[in-house]
């Protein structure tokens, strides 16, 4: 099933019925301001096992992420203390993944690494459909096998046509990037950058 949303003005049903599917444990693949992702409702069990095995993810060894509404939200399912705090607020939203210890509010199977990636990208198409769900959305990059063609991972037709058996949406918000966000681990209490990506970022 294929969806357009905008990044403004989408008819509120739609969004409902994103809503609604990711309420009832489905898979969607959605845009964001790097690369196309993969989500569930994070807080839904099954449906995140179900993408750890479609991306072949061992969750007791690769950290997990998920994208929050704003930074309320973050603060939730994540301990955030004042420092990262005032950094995230400077760069959120952003092509950015904060590496953080995570929160008692998260599913189990969150748990067992302890810590967890959050975003907050600047796509207002994956934050309004998060925030009408109320809940984060567990977000891993679409996969690119080597020597794919690179539209398998931005052009939302051609997602739609390879996904269809494993996810149950597929949201077309235009032609999508290749690049990763970058990665920022501030489990330490003191930031340092894991992976640059699209976001640059003054940690000086």
């Amino acid at each position: 099933m294929l969806l357009k949303l905008y990044n403004e003005n989408n008819n509120p049903d739609d969004i409902d019925e994103v809503v609604d599917m990711l309420r009832d444990g489905a898979l969607i693949i959605y845009p964001t301001d790097t690369r196309y992702a993969i989500g569930c409702d994070a807080l839904n069990t099954h449906a995140v096992e179900n993408i750890c095995r479609i991306k072949q993810i061992d969750p007791r060894k690769n950290n997990l992420s998920v994208i929050c509404y704003d930074l309320s939200n973050i603060s939730e399912y994540a301990k955030v203390d004042n420092t990262t705090f005032k950094l995230m607020k400077r760069y959120l939203p952003g092509a950015f993944t904060f590496i953080l210890q995570g929160t008692t509010n998260l599913p189990k199977i969150f748990r067992n690494r302890k810590e967890i990636g959050i975003r907050m990208p600047d796509n207002n198409i994956c934050r309004e459909i998060c925030r009408a769900l109320d809940a984060p959305i567990l977000t891993t990059t679409v996969p690119l096998e080597e020597k794919e063609d690179p539209e398998y991972a931005t052009n939302p037709e051609l997602m739609e046509e390879k996904w269809s058996n494993d996810v149950d949406l597929v949201i077309d918000g235009g032609i999508g990037d290749l690049e990763e966000s970058t990665v920022i681990n501030c489990i330490s209490g003191k930031a340092e950058l894991v992976r640059q990506g699209k976001g640059f970022i003054d940690l000086e």
